[in-house]
């Protein structure tokens, strides 16, 4: 990220500090490098599996110890959930109902859904009450109305339970909070192990590139915004 970018990021308050999990992610690491070359933020606190506190999706306990630990470094003003998953060692996704089975199925709702869920439960809270963000990336085929070529089955299906955990949670937060953001963020095709399989690497920009997208995007956006599903290029997109 340059300096000229990073200026951009006007929204924020001088010395707000920032929050990004999954931070060894493609994505992840790029928006920790990106925050950190903004002169206006003055810490950025990584979580992960191989950080100190480690938060794993996939381990509910290691979620609420993670906000236990961090909170005394708060209040952030963004909270960015980076973590996903589209593939593993034992699968790729779905082509055909034939392929679905329980095992992939629960695999990918615990990272891109029920994770995320219990981190509205326990990050919310974090955030500053004066301008504060909580942004998750989800992904435009989780789109239910944009969903044209089928496929993927618990991939799609994951990441649009996130979509509507996201808008419900807005509408709670909202309440008491009402200065909040919550994010549903569509990075793009990313040159990521996320995409590499399926030609990222020849046809997804640098993860550079999508964090300074993503970034752009947040600081456009106040409470109005709250619940939304929104593109890297500012976009907003159809549930």
């Amino acid at each position: 990220m340059t300096l000229e970018i990073a200026m951009q990021m006007q929204s924020f308050p001088e010395g707000y500090r920032a929050l990004v999990i999954g931070a060894s992610g493609g994505i992840g690491a790029a928006l920790v490098a990106a925050l950190r070359e903004d002169p206006r933020c003055a810490a950025v606190v990584e979580l992960g599996r191989a950080t100190r506190p480690a938060l794993d999706l996939a381990q509910p306990a290691s979620i609420e110890q993670a906000a236990a630990q961090v909170a005394e470094r708060g209040p952030f003003q963004l909270i960015v959930n980076a973590a996903g998953i589209l593939h593993a060692e034992t699968f790729m996704p779905e082509r055909r109902l034939a392929d679905l089975n329980p095992e992939q199925l629960l695999a990918t709702f615990q990272v891109n859904t029920f994770g995320p869920a219990l981190l509205l439960r326990h990050f919310c809270g974090l955030l500053d009450r004066r301008r504060g963000v909580l942004a998750m990336l989800s992904a435009k085929v989780g789109s239910i109305g944009d969903n044209r070529l089928g496929g993927w089955y618990s991939y799609r299906a994951s990441k649009a339970a996130l979509n509507m955990l996201i808008k419900t949670a807005a509408i709670e937060v909202r309440r008491s909070q009402p200065n909040a953001v919550l994010l549903a963020l569509h990075p793009g095709t990313v040159s990521s192990a996320l995409s590499r399989p399926f030609r990222g690497g020849e046809i997804g920009r640098p993860a550079a590139a999508a964090a300074d997208d993503l970034l752009r995007v947040i600081d456009a956006l106040g409470p109005e915004a709250s619940g939304s599903f929104q593109a890297y290029d500012g976009q907003a997109l159809p549930w």
